[in-house]
């Protein structure tokens, strides 16, 4: 495959979409491609996340809705790959109220697959979550787990699964699936839970622990999972789910010990608060498949890792304090 394509990426502004194409853009990214995002701007998403390919000639953004059928009819039209990272994604948010989640996970996802197949895009990678397999006990998911969300917010990611992968079936699309485990690292909102501990704990403030603390969770760095999006963007196969872990499973409580070391903080900031409803006990993904066929191996070391990002926001002020009011539910 050519991969020095036109590549439309969906939630290009988010945490997750925007490192990607900086990946995409930056001196080790595939020479000639040109990216396109689009992006609606919505309370999680941030221009300024994309300040450094804004000037790339390479680089276009447009500000609009996976659910507008007409602008997404024109871009993909435009354009030969699509990289679907555009989703609501906080899960307290999807228990408060599913309806946006239905909306742009499910119906966004839709109207992209009609937009790939009327216009025949070469390649739709769907960038997904481990929380549509639901909880395990013990072990870890493969890709041919029956899925089993819990949440809102992971029913709608699953619906948006089985969509793209019956316009595999169906239409013939090149679909390729990506399901990973918790993602953390710079940029990240802070409504999710490193960036949450690590603002607060920063500005001397508290934080809550759901529960026991006991539900267990694997952390992929976030530069690791774009380039394993990447690899499966230009590598994957047709018609495959590939999971992708960091290597890194820790229970919520170890997760604080480590932020609250890392801030130089204690026990006496975290507030034990009642468990969130429907809260998954343990994630796992088996992630051979891509280790095996594509050769991914995460890069980032979780010690390494989170003091990285725990710097970042301690020299990054200008760029959370003025999204914490955004971030409160």
């Amino acid at each position: 495959m050519n991969t020095a394509s036109r590549v439309l990426v969906t939630g290009g502004a988010g945490f997750i979409g925007s490192a990607y194409v900086r990946t995409l853009l930056g001196p080790s990214g595939p020479e000639g491609t040109q990216v396109t995002v689009l992006d609606k701007l919505t309370y999680a998403g941030n221009p300024a996340n994309l300040d450094p390919v804004r000037d790339h000639p390479g680089f276009a953004f447009v500000r609009g809705d996976v659910c507008d059928p007409e602008l997404v009819g024109k871009l993909v039209s435009e354009h030969d790959q699509i990289v679907h990272f555009a989703a609501e994604s906080h899960v307290d948010r999807s228990i408060a109220g599913a309806g946006a989640f239905v909306r742009t996970n499910v119906v966004g996802t839709q109207t992209l697959l009609d937009a790939a197949v009327r216009h025949r895009v070469t390649t739709f990678v769907q960038v997904s979550t481990d929380e549509v397999y639901g909880s395990i006990d013990t072990g870890a998911w493969t890709e041919d787990e029956p899925l089993r969300p819990n949440s809102p917010y992971a029913a709608t990611k699953a619906s948006a699964d089985l969509l793209a992968l019956a316009h595999h079936r169906t239409h013939g699309l090149d679909v390729r699936v990506t399901r990973c485990s918790n993602n953390y690292g710079h940029h990240q909102f802070p409504e999710k839970v490193v960036p949450l501990f690590v603002t607060r704990l920063l500005d001397g403030g508290r934080v809550p622990l759901y529960g026991d603390g006991s539900h267990v969770r694997d952390w992929l760095h976030v530069d690791d999972h774009v380039r394993a999006v990447e690899l499966v963007r230009t590598r994957g196969r047709a018609g495959e789910v590939y999971n992708i872990g960091g290597g890194t499973e820790l229970s919520n409580r170890e997760l604080t010990g480590a932020l609250l070391d890392a801030c130089g903080a204690d026990w006496s900031r975290v507030d034990h608060v009642e468990d969130r409803k429907g809260h998954d006990r343990r994630y796992a993904v088996d992630w051979t498949k891509i280790r095996d066929e594509l050769g991914y191996r995460p890069r980032t070391g979780f010690a390494e890792g989170l003091a990285d990002t725990v710097a970042w926001y301690r020299d990054n002020r200008s760029w959370w304090e003025p999204l914490l009011s955004r971030a409160a539910l």
